[in-house]
């Protein structure tokens, strides 16, 4: 069985992402979250600041953390189904830079509310030059999903119908994280906007 790429996404997407659906039957049957930029995700790939790490779990180990990136907060968990995560959270203080790889999910609330947040399946130190490069390439990404928006494919059409059109917010989103980094965008083809 071959792995999901993971894919980038910021908080603030991420954040506003409530479309979940399972692609087969079976309990091995991939799950994907569908972001208001058409993208698909099985497995996310963040860089950020590990904000707060809280043991919230009652009879064993169960942790959810809050993960910075310069357009909001990711919350993730890490249990006992997930050692490899919590083996390394063990070595990890906040605030701290850390990588994580782990699954999305939706989780549902009261109200008809939902919360995005992630499963943590692997996590690792990380340095603020590895965070700004996952900001960049996180950026390319989102600006990708953006020009093929319109393009009537899946999963874009299926964003489009669920979210409605919102690039121009996640255009400003993009530019906003681009803006942490203190560097000129301007002459780089790929952040014309």
């Amino acid at each position: 069985m071959k792995r999901e790429p993971a894919r980038r996404v910021f908080a603030e997407e991420f954040r506003d992402s409530n479309l979940s659906y399972k692609e087969g039957e079976g309990q091995y049957a991939p799950s994907y979250v569908i972001t208001p930029t058409g993208a698909k995700c099985n497995r996310l790939f963040i860089v950020g600041v590990l904000l707060e790490k809280d043991d919230i779990g009652s009879e064993s180990e169960y942790w959810r953390l809050r993960i910075s990136d310069p357009t909001g907060i990711f919350i993730a968990y890490v249990g006992q189904f997930q050692p490899e995560a919590l083996r390394a959270l063990g070595e990890v203080e906040a605030p701290s830079f850390i990588s994580l790889i782990g699954k999305p999910f939706i989780l549902s609330r009261e109200g008809n509310e939902a919360l995005s947040a992630i499963r943590g399946e692997r996590i690792a130190l990380s340095d603020e030059g590895s965070r700004d490069f996952w900001v960049f390439d996180t950026a390319k990404a989102t600006l990708e999903r953006l020009k093929k928006f319109e393009s009537g494919e899946e999963p874009y059409e299926t964003a489009r119908k669920h979210y409605g059109d919102r690039r121009e917010k996640y255009k400003e989103m993009v530019k906003k994280a681009l803006s942490s980094l203190e560097m000129d965008f301007a002459e780089i083809e790929e952040f014309k906007f």
